[in-house]
């Protein structure tokens, strides 16, 4: 098992910004985009990395980013280290296979979110509410049942610690403008269809997921990371029973096992043990491998 990349620290680059898993350097007229190993959940970064989290993540983003790209450009660059600026190549190493070299665009202050299927909280919000997000749905669904359709429901971008809410997709509009807004609703929901019909063919159901976009020379492409295990839910389907949570690819694993300590989602992260650090990443990797046929690096 490799030792996880927890932080990066790059003399003479400049760190723009360390989110919760991505550290992110300025280089001027573009970005790299690091994906670390660390992990978290219930916006708490835990202390422990997951193996190869970060390769993970960058090779499923890139995969799906290309499938897409007859629906809307992304922000890549390069994912080949020996393309990046000169300024990169000291720590090529490090970089190789867990980063990005990308545009910079501005990014749209929303997250959007698609669910295709009932789980999480949006299952809690229809246990209540009979509604997803202010979106009616018929009675007598399950918990992960399928939707008659996906449903667009985007939210605000917490800060680094805090939690994203659930907005409607009026308040969208009148946070982002209504065409920009209908039109990734519009996008968010193609990339959606046309990704669950793939990973269908592969086992895996998408049960939801979250994008980013950003305007770029006056265009909107999607940015950041695409339909990865900590950005959706992936379900093996061959297991896919309706009425309950379902097994997955993802880190719900790690959040279920959070669910039985005593503690209050809040930092500090309490320890992870040694067996739940490498069933996670053995899920991680379990999900690149059914989706895109790579292996670990």
């Amino acid at each position: 098992m490799t030792t996880p990349v927890l932080n990066t620290d790059f003399p003479g680059l400049k760190l723009a910004a360390r989110g919760k898993v991505r550290d992110i350097y300025d280089l001027g007229e573009t970005l790299l985009i690091v994906t670390t190993d660390r992990i978290s959940a219930f916006d708490v970064i835990m202390n422990e990395g997951i193996p190869n989290k970060g390769y993970v993540l960058t090779q499923i983003s890139a995969y799906w980013f290309r499938q897409m790209e007859g629906i809307i450009k992304n922000h890549i660059i390069s994912t080949d280290v020996a393309d990046f600026p000169k300024e990169c190549q000291p720590y090529a190493e490090t970089l190789k296979g867990r980063s990005m070299w990308v545009k910079k665009a501005k990014p749209l202050a929303a997250e959007c979110i698609v669910r295709g299927y009932i789980s999480g909280s949006g299952w809690k919000d229809y246990q209540k509410t009979g509604s997803i997000c202010g979106i009616k749905l018929p009675e007598g669904l399950k918990e992960s049942d399928r939707l008659p359709q996906p449903i667009f429901t985007p939210s605000t971008k917490a800060e680094l610690g805090t939690h994203d809410e659930n907005i409607s997709f009026e308040e969208m509009c009148n946070i982002c403008g209504k065409e920009i807004s209908e039109k990734v609703r519009d996008v968010t929901l193609k990339i959606y269809e046309k990704a669950r019909d793939l990973a269908d063919e592969k086992g895996i159901i998408i049960a939801d997921t979250k994008f980013e976009y950003g305007i770029y020379e006056g265009e909107l492409i999607i940015i950041d990371e695409c339909m990865t295990p900590d950005s959706s839910r992936f379900w093996p389907k061959e297991s896919y029973k309706p009425g309950g949570p379902q097994p997955s690819f993802d880190k719900q694993f790690l959040r279920d096992y959070l669910e039985t300590l005593d503690w209050g989602k809040t930092a500090p992260a309490p320890p992870l043990p040694a067996e739940i650090v490498q069933k996670t990443g053995e899920k991680y990797m379990e999900a690149l491998v059914k989706l895109t046929g790579m292996k670990a690096p």
